[in-house]
This record gives structure tokens, C-alpha cells and sequence, in this order.
């Protein structure tokens, strides 16, 4: 088990799963209409996704600018997200 988190997979599965839900709430929305517009599912899961890169890169032991990257692109990614929130 140990492995498995410092080999980074388990951030792989993560961002698998961020990925495999995200085009399951697209979907829905293109299939039904109801549902997050696409936009809104790109500004909950961008974050997320440079947050689990991030942690990969730490578990990894890439150098600390790999992880620095990593944590400003949420925080963009995250100012995105407020920004298509604050338009409503």
C-alpha cells in the first residue's frame, strides 16, 4: 500500500476519477439540460485537478517548483471558478 502512494498512483486514480466525473456531469447537461453548464463543471474541477497534481508532484519528489506550479494553477483556476460565480 505504501507503493501505491508514493509512486504517485493513487493521485493518478484520483485525477481518473475527477476526470470520469466531469464528463459524466457534461453529459447529462448536453443529454437533459438540467444540471451544471459546462463552464461551471470546468470551475469545479480545475482546481481540483492542479491540487491532485500537486500532490502527486510532492509524492513523487519532483522539486519544489513543480509543486509551486501546481498550487498556483489552482488558485487560478479557483479565481475562474468564483469569477463564473460572481457573473450570475
Amino acid at each position: 500500500m505504501a507503493e501505491f502512494f508514493t509512486s504517485g498512483r493513487v493521485a493518478d486514480l484520483v485525477l481518473l476519477v475527477l476526470v470520469l466525473e466531469s464528463a459524466a456531469l457534461v453529459l447529462w447537461h448536453l443529454r437533459t439540460g438540467r444540471g451544471l453548464p459546462p463552464a461551471a463543471v470546468l470551475g469545479l474541477a480545475l482546481p481540483g485537478v492542479a491540487l491532485v497534481l500537486a500532490l502527486r508532484a510532492a509524492l513523487v519528489g519532483a522539486g519544489w517548483p513543480f509543486v509551486a506550479m501546481a498550487l498556483v494553477g489552482a488558485f487560478a483556476a479557483h479565481l475562474f471558478d468564483l469569477a463564473l460565480r460572481l457573473r450570475r
